[in-house]
């Protein structure tokens, strides 16, 4: 009993060290004044307000979802079939998928960085769609384990044989007995996917900076002005990667379920 006291005492001094900073923040994007005293003398919705008639943040949080979302979306067209099709008919090659997997999380951002500018630079590309086909790359291993997670747990080998022996064609079993079966995965790991890449930094501001501001770099500039302002931009990035995390729990849990029936 002792131990399981000490045990619990730990656990909730680290879950309090973990959120203070968290709560502290959020409390600070709503205090009026906050300088001398331990909570703040007085809340307000100025701070929010201000930010949300700001354009700049405006169009730096629609740059964000645009970016973001365009890499999912490219990556749902182009990764997902050629998953599919090397898990189901082609599986002695998933090796070089699951080295590609690797392969992502050996490049620190910095040095991903430089070498796209010395790359890419000396051929008149723009610079954000070097950004968008290295974001399509860096969410390889979100959209790989979420689209083979899904496929192993239907057999979707077996399935397929199944709806063709009772008649479908391939492209109607593909997408009317495989895609609608694996679909809560893909979209787990579509958001998921999209929460990396809404929250990156350090690719988006070396390799192009402020000609194309998303959210992180609008916190960046504002960290140096006002920290009220900065405190309300972490406030609503938080309910987002919230929000987004309950929909990830709510599909996931509803893919477990459909597959233990």
């Amino acid at each position: 009993m002792k131990k399981r006291g000490l045990a619990d005492l730990f656990f909730l001094l680290l879950v309090g060290y973990l959120l203070l900073p968290v709560l502290a923040t959020m409390l600070y994007a709503f205090a009026s004044k906050w300088n001398k005293t331990i909570l703040p003398e007085g809340l307000t919705l100025k701070w929010l307000s201000t930010l949300f008639q700001d354009t700049d943040f405006i169009q730096a949080f629609g740059r964000s979802v645009l970016l973001a979302s365009g890499a999912v979306s490219i990556a749902l067209l182009v990764i997902v079939p050629a998953i599919f099709v090397i898990v189901l008919y082609f599986p002695t090659y998933e090796k070089w998928i699951q080295t590609a997997v690797v392969m992502v999380y050996s490049f620190p951002g910095i040095i991903l960085a430089v070498g796209l500018i010395r790359v890419y630079s000396q051929f008149g590309i723009p610079m954000i769609f070097v950004v968008l086909g290295a974001y399509v790359v860096g969410i390889l291993p979100y959209i790989y384990q979420g689209t083979r997670n899904s496929l192993r747990n239907i057999d979707a080998r077996q399935l397929l044989d199944a709806a063709q022996l009772l008649g479908a064609s391939k492209k109607q079993a593909f997408t009317k007995v495989l895609l609608p079966t694996v679909y809560p995965g893909l979209f787990a790991g579509a958001l998921l996917s999209f929460s990396v890449l809404f929250g990156e930094f350090v690719l988006i501001n070396l390799v192009v900076g402020s000609r194309f501001e998303t959210v992180q770099i609008y916190l960046m500039k504002k960290l140096s002005t006002s920290g009220h302002i900065a405190s309300a931009i972490v406030f609503i990035y938080i309910v987002l990667m919230g929000l987004l995390t309950l929909v990830i729990a709510i599909v996931t849990k509803r893919t477990k379920g459909a597959t233990n029936l």
